[in-house]
């Protein structure tokens, strides 16, 4: 299109010059040297396009520093030393490790060159083996032989980065100071992405912003609330605000897939998987850690699918996500991943190892950090047929001093679930009956805040009830179970209390015979949704552990997600597109009263913002508990003013119904009045319309609808 803009510009130039553009020979045209007129030929477009993308070729060799330096005669030793050190990550090519020698001195000069089949293993040799400690005087640096361009052009001397004028921005946290104390909720459906205050008061959502294909695949809130996470072809982008949404920061990490971010904000890991152009090779892994404020990457990993597998077991368990898990509560000090017999724990100031060494544990399968101290949990099985136990231990980080351990026998299978303020583990333990023929399940219960940290066991009545959901009480001392095998199992409720504050776990009651599968606790504890989903159709439960009963039962048919507020005064039950009919969510009050109801067709989402814990200190809180009553007046008023308002709206609208039905009264009475001589007429004079002036009577009418004439042919035959 450019083109014939460009050659119309020509030509009108032309026709005011009087030139005939026809019998002009271009090719014999010639600007003067170094003279375009400011106009670039196609050669040069290419030939910068070219240079763009112009790959040196160089991207299977790496450079490998810090070797020792040694005489001719030691040489063929620390070829050796090379080659199997590097040879383990990748097939290093013919005659492809080049060690240059000094000639006047016939030493090494200390460093080598790698040359790899493929770039993925120069550049996964170069992840795994930069800061490799050979020996104490000599620690490896590797580098991409590509990179050395990129050094050569650093110049000699430092020159102080431009600055910027400050200009200040919006503030993220606005949507905290909302002053109606509303939470906000986001949904995507179809192609939008919206995001809603949840105006319960008005029993409907109010709309803050919305957006078409603003993502590729999902998006997540981040766990503070502050950010909102999309996915793109090019990266992920974080958004911020009360109600513009303006993007914030961008992260290059082409093609990916996952993200998830630290507890604390701070940093967001991202996830791709990328196909081999040889069918043979595996596929290449790229996790990258950025910081979220920056954009910059703090840490990338780089590897084949069994280099990130859980439990060891390579492509069998395959990569769970997320590969790394954040630890030490909301200062994102430390993460870690688990692979085949270790645990690599990584410390953010430096993003290396602790120690610069994994943690080893023998077949380890599990592990999972404690909410809020820097306290790992693992799990591992029997080993050698079971003459050595399973266990479980706790590892303080970053000492790696086992604080705990407890040996467990006839191990099946083993889950770990932890307390919210990470005062309690909970250890689900199925272990093999002694004929090996059957399984039963029992709970180790850590009390990880008292002193030696002691372990109760806890075994349900009927010890070969299968277990089939288990939480605890959010910021509480109480955890719920379902078990049993037939269609309407039990509910228990315990505590980590007895009533005599013994320190003994007791059993508060037995709900015989309900259709649940699945606990939902508020997050501010004490209530909690009984739920029955797939099978059991969006069977819900609302239920006080206070006063141990039942506030309301209720249903979202085939509901497929339930998720509370984050202030526990609401919860969202959603039928996604996992099914085609009823795509939408339904609000609820915490006692189950059904509040507002949205449809949404081809409905992939719902996500309620998340709130950063509260600023009032434990004692200011336990005040402002002990005064509600004076608070909540003030709450109470406005509630009465929304609900007089919403009375108001009502009367108005029946007002309105009552005035449009009178208005088409008297229109028709209108219309009757007008017709009334045609009426008159048709009745031959008769002007009453009063039904029972007139006497009804059956008249029989015979009238001929058709007649028709047809001659027929008939044929006498002869005896």
């Amino acid at each position: 299109m450019a083109d014939v803009m460009l050659m119309k510009e020509i030509e009108d130039t032309a026709g005011r010059l009087g030139i005939d553009l026809s019998q002009v020979d271009f090719e014999s045209i010639r600007l003067p040297p170094g003279e375009d007129f400011g106009i670039i030929s196609d050669d040069e477009e290419v030939l910068q396009e070219e240079s763009l993308e112009f790959d040196s070729g160089f991207g299977n060799i790496i450079v490998v520093g810090n070797l020792p330096v040694v005489p001719s005669e030691k040489f063929e030793k620390l070829e050796g030393v090379v080659r199997k050190i590097f040879g383990q990550i990748g097939v290093i090519k013919d005659d492809g490790l080049w060690m240059p020698v000094d000639p006047t001195t016939q030493k090494t000069l200390g460093y080598c060159f790698i040359e790899y089949g493929t770039p993925q293993e120069a550049e996964l040799a170069k992840e795994k083996t930069d800061g490799y400690k050979l020996d104490r005087a000599h620690i490896f640096a590797v580098n991409m032989f590509e990179d050395f361009d990129r050094f050569m052009k650093v110049p000699d001397e430092w020159a102080p980065p431009e600055s910027n004028p400050y200009t200040p921005g919006e503030n993220i946290q606005q949507w905290l100071m909302d002053e109606k104390a509303r939470d906000q909720l986001l949904i995507r459906s179809g192609s939008d992405t919206e995001v809603f205050w949840n105006d319960a008061r008005h029993l409907k959502p109010e709309p803050v912003y919305k957006r078409p294909f603003w993502t590729e695949s999902y998006v997540q809130w981040s766990p503070l609330g502050t950010y909102l996470a999309t996915i793109h072809r090019q990266g992920a982008a974080v958004w911020g605000g009360a109600g513009t949404f303006n993007r914030l920061m961008r992260f290059a990490h082409p093609q990916v897939k996952l993200i998830d971010f630290s507890p604390g904000e701070k940093y967001l890991v991202t996830y791709s998987s990328h196909e081999p152009s040889n069918p043979r090779d595996a596929n290449r892994i790229v996790i990258n850690i950025f910081d979220v404020r920056t954009g910059k990457v703090m840490r990338d990993f780089k590897g084949s699918p069994d280099d990130f597998a859980i439990g060891g077991t390579g492509g069998v368990a395959g990569i769970s996500w997320p590969v790394f898990r954040w630890g030490g509560g909301k200062d994102d000090k430390y993460f870690a991943r688990m692979g085949k017999n270790v645990i690599s724990v990584y410390e953010t100031e430096t993003f290396s190892l602790i120690d610069k060494k994994s943690l080893k544990v023998e077949n380890v399968m599990d592990f999972c950090w404690s909410p809020t101290d820097p306290i790992i949990a693992l799990f591992v099985p029997e080993l050698g047929g079971g003459n050595q136990p399973a266990r479980v231990s706790l590892v303080q980080i970053p000492s790696k001093e086992e604080l705990r351990q407890k040996n467990l026998f006839s191990v099946s299978d083993c889950k770990m679930y932890w307390q919210s303020n990470g005062d309690y583990l909970a250890v689900k333990v199925d272990r093999y009956t002694k004929t090996k023929k059957s399984i039963y399940t029992g709970f180790e219960l850590f009390r990880i805040k008292e002193r030696d940290i002691p372990i109760e066991v806890l075994e349900l009545e009927n010890k070969n009830d299968k277990i089939i959901a288990f939480a605890w009480e959010p910021k509480g001392h109480r955890f719920a179970v379902i078990h049993g095998d037939n269609p309407r199992p039990d509910i228990s409720f315990y505590s980590m209390r007895s009533t005599h504050n013994s320190g003994r776990v007791s059993k508060l009651t037995t709900l015989k015979g309900k259709q649940a599968n699945a606990l939902f606790w508020s997050p501010s504890g004490r209530f909690i949704i009984l739920a029955g989903l797939k099978g059991f159709n969006g069977q819900l439960e609302f239920y006080n552990v206070d006063e141990l009963e039942t506030m309301a039962t209720a249903e979202h048919f085939m509901a497929t997600d339930i998720e509370w507020d984050p202030t526990g005064r609401y919860v969202a039950t959603a039928v996604t597109s996992v099914h085609e009919m009823e795509n939408g969510f339904n609000i609820w009050s915490f006692n189950g009263k059904l509040l507002y109801r949205v449809l949404k067709d081809h409905f992939f989402q719902f996500a309620w913002r998340p709130r950063p814990p509260s600023l009032l200190s434990a004692e200011k809180e336990e005040e402002i508990a002990k005064n509600l009553k004076k608070y909540s007046k003030k709450y109470e008023a406005e509630d009465q003013d929304v609900s007089m308002l919403l009375s108001e709206q009502d009367r108005e609208k029946r007002r309105m119904l009552k005035e449009e039905w009178e208005k088409w009264v008297n229109e028709w009475k209108k219309l009757h009045e007008e017709e009334k001589q045609l009426r008159q007429k048709l009745r031959d004079g008769e002007a009453s319309d009063e039904e029972e002036e007139y006497e009804a009577k059956e008249v029989e009418v015979e009238e001929v609808l058709d007649v028709s004439e047809e001659i027929l042919s008939v044929d006498f035959g002869q005896e």
